[in-house]
């Protein structure tokens, strides 16, 4: 972009923190593709096991930012004790952010997404945004969505919803195609036990796709879905329901 002297970025913040904190300063901080880098000056972001130990290098868990900083969320009207449930009470005395994270060797954070989309397959945690970008990037595909299921052997299995781009043909030689590129992408922790074609999947009429329905069909909870009124084309859950694998 700009003849190669405007760079893409990615920074890490919350509604909630006010601001960028954990983002790169430009022409000070160097950049790592998909990394959102380091923290601002003051911010003490850590990334700690569900015990509140810290985390080694690039081993993945809970995003917690351990002193308040200026812009930092006070309350939410008229529901203080919700507030204090939802960002304090996990790990106490810290703030908790609700994303799962890994620090790699050099300090640089990696975000994995939402701790609810964040999966536990054989004890390896990983975000579910890792493997959809892994699959987005194969050339026959044009949207991919993951989610968790309960697999016997490994606590929880991948199940993947896969969008085709216009031409390609849905088959079983591409199912094993897209597992051996995500487990060349990603290795063989992250590859996709269950691949699910779709035309289409269930989003709001903003865009935003509803995971808890994707949750839900993978599960086999096909009868408590929960309020569909907000998609956008409600006709998608039935398609999926049907094309479960």
């Amino acid at each position: 972009i700009g003849g190669s002297k405007c760079p893409i970025i990615d920074t890490w913040w919350q509604t909630e923190t006010g601001a960028a904190l954990i983002a790169p300063l430009p022409g000070a901080v160097a950049v790592k593709p998909g990394s959102a880098t380091v923290p601002f000056f003051g911010v003490k972001a850590k990334v700690i096991k569900e015990d509140g130990t810290e985390c080694k290098p690039n081993e993945g868990g809970y995003l917690i930012l351990e002193e308040p900083w200026p812009g930092i969320m006070r309350t939410v009207y008229g529901h203080h004790e919700r507030f204090k449930e939802t960002y304090f009470s996990m790990f106490p005395g810290v703030y908790f952010t609700g994303d799962g994270a890994r620090k790699d060797e050099d300090g640089y954070f990696w975000l994995m997404g939402r701790v609810d989309d964040v999966i536990n397959v054989s004890g390896h945690r990983m975000g579910t945004a890792e493997v959809e970008s892994s699959l987005v990037a194969h050339p026959s595909v044009a949207e991919a969505a993951v989610v968790g299921y309960p697999h016997d052997i490994k606590g929880q299995g991948i199940y993947a919803y896969v969008t085709l781009k216009s031409g390609q043909t849905p088959s079983d030689a591409l199912k094993k195609e897209l597992v051996n590129h995500v487990r060349k992408e990603i290795g063989p922790i992250a590859s996709p036990d269950k691949i699910h074609f779709t035309d289409g999947l269930p989003k709001t009429r903003s865009g935003k796709i509803m995971r808890r329905i994707l949750r839900k069909i993978a599960e086999g909870d096909i009868k408590n879905l929960g309020d569909t009124t907000t998609l956008a084309d409600p006709h998608v859950v039935n398609a999926l329901v049907e094309g479960r694998v």
